[in-house]
């Protein structure tokens, strides 16, 4: 089964704009950056935005802008953005309740699957876009802000 990557090109996004230092990015330029089509950035930015971590500048020289300082947008409130599923999907149909196995298999495994989702939302929850900003800033050995791509 796929999974998404929204949640990973959020954080770039984010980061870019971050890295940026205030100043707005348009949706082509992180597009250029993301490798994909400003289209799909633009939907991205609209459930970002939805969540209060970007806002967007009008007109010429607009573009998208944190909502808030990077040191306050936690990866888990990414994630919360852009994912529309749980970490662990259950059965679409439900297990056969016939079964002795199917009856039970959700039950013995969801405290597995919870704990597993706590300590994922734990960690996500300890890093920032400004960790992610400042990371890409030193492995990149440039300052902040950047002219990004």
């Amino acid at each position: 089964m796929p999974t998404s990557t929204r949640f990973v090109l959020a954080i770039h996004v984010l980061a870019s704009l971050a890295v940026a230092g205030g100043g707005p990015l348009r949706s082509e330029d992180l597009a250029f950056s993301v490798n994909t089509n400003a289209t799909f950035i633009r939907s991205l930015l609209s459930r970002l935005q939805e969540a209060g971590l970007t806002t967007s500048q009008m007109g010429t020289g607009g573009g998208a802008l944190l909502a808030k300082p990077a040191e306050k947008i936690r990866l888990l409130d990414v994630y919360r953005a852009v994912e529309d599923s749980e970490v662990f999907a259950f059965h679409r149909q439900g297990p056969n309740e016939s079964c002795v196995i199917g009856k039970n298999i959700q039950a013995a495994i969801r405290p597995s699957l919870d704990q597993a989702t706590a300590a994922l939302e734990h960690q996500l929850a300890s890093v920032t876009i400004a960790h992610i900003a400042l990371e890409v800033a030193r492995l990149g050995k440039f300052t902040i802000p950047w002219k990004a791509c």
